[in-house]
């Protein structure tokens, strides 16, 4: 089903990841906040742009896109609402994952040109795992339609727990990603350089410490994806828009983390705004039978949730004793 445009994608994620490793970042250095920036903007607008390419394929039907049993059931703009109303959540919601990420960096002293390549591998194995949480829960949607009231319920207690939990500190050293693989593999001190492995000096092979944040990142973002996916089969369920703005978000968090990093205390109203996103989206999948929404209107309440806490961050004028 749609196997050839699927494989096109996949090659020119694949392509795109070979560039970035292969030519762009071929030498580890730090990556700062300009570049960063930068690279934000461009994934964004990568992003953005390939809802111009879902708008062809589902307003044209190319290889039966938007149609069911040979009916047209979706038109371009609806499709490309839809993606970007996803691309959108998933974006968002990445940003809380990127406090973890930082706090796992800052907990390890990851050498700054490092940084890069761990995040890069990271996001390679997230893309991988994604897909396979995306294809289990699109199986679990068509085979029991009553899991979105599951994944709807999810959502809303995730949002409880975001709105009431006041400790965000994560306990990474005890956590049980180190402890399995410090119970199977003997663990270097040191960073070797780049290297994932290293030999001890009475010859044992042994993991480095980028191996271990390595492995943290990944965990993260499974939990994470556990709250994230329902989300975004809360704005659809066409398994390609659900995996294609998946992957752009992934995508674009690795710069993102750069370039927002450093100034996480800036956006102070951001947790509230992702608290009512998430419980915006949890009443859609128990209510859409009873409400149902158009793409427009979904795809402007989730950007005026977000622009809201983000303009609100900003303009906030810092309390005296915040000021330096």
């Amino acid at each position: 089903m749609h196997l050839g445009i699927w494989g096109g994608f996949i090659a020119l994620i694949l392509t795109l990841l070979a560039i970035d490793l292969g030519l762009l970042n071929r030498k580890d250095h730090a990556i700062g906040f300009r570049e960063s920036l930068a690279w934000t903007g461009v994934w964004v607008t990568m992003s953005f742009g390939f809802s111009l390419a879902v708008y062809g394929l589902y307003e044209h039907h190319i290889d039966g896109f938007g149609t069911e049993n040979g009916k047209a059931v979706m038109t371009g703009m609806e499709a490309a609402l839809l993606f970007a109303s996803a691309y959108v959540v998933e974006y968002s919601l990445s940003v809380d994952n990127i406090f973890v990420i930082a706090l796992i960096i800052s907990t390890f002293k990851v050498p700054p040109r490092y940084q890069h390549r761990v995040l890069f591998w990271g996001i390679l194995g997230a893309l991988v795992l994604r897909g396979l949480m995306i294809a289990a829960g699109a199986a679990l949607l068509h085979q029991f339609s009553w899991m979105m009231y599951v994944f709807g319920g999810i959502l809303l207690l995730t949002a409880a727990r975001m709105a009431f939990q006041k400790d965000e500190s994560v306990d990474i050293e005890h956590s049980w990603t180190l402890k399995t693989v410090r119970r199977f593999y003997p663990v270097s001190n040191e960073f070797h350089g780049r290297h994932f492995t290293t030999r001890l000096p009475d010859g044992r092979r042994a993991v480095t410490p980028l191996l271990l944040v390595l492995l943290l990142v990944e965990t993260t973002d499974v939990l994470f994806a556990v709250d994230s996916i329902p989300a975004v089969f809360s704005v659809t369920l066409d398994p390609f828009l659900v995996f294609t703005s998946n992957v752009f978000a992934i995508l674009g968090l690795r710069s993102l983390y750069f370039a927002l990093a450093g100034m996480m205390d800036r956006f102070h109203y951001l947790k509230a705004a992702l608290v009512v996103l998430l419980a915006f989206i949890g009443l859609k999948m128990l209510l859409g039978h009873v409400v149902p929404m158009g793409p427009g209107t979904s795809f402007g309440i989730i950007v005026a949730i977000l622009a809201t806490g983000v303009t609100a961050s900003l303009l906030r004028t810092p309390p005296p004793h915040e000021e330096t």
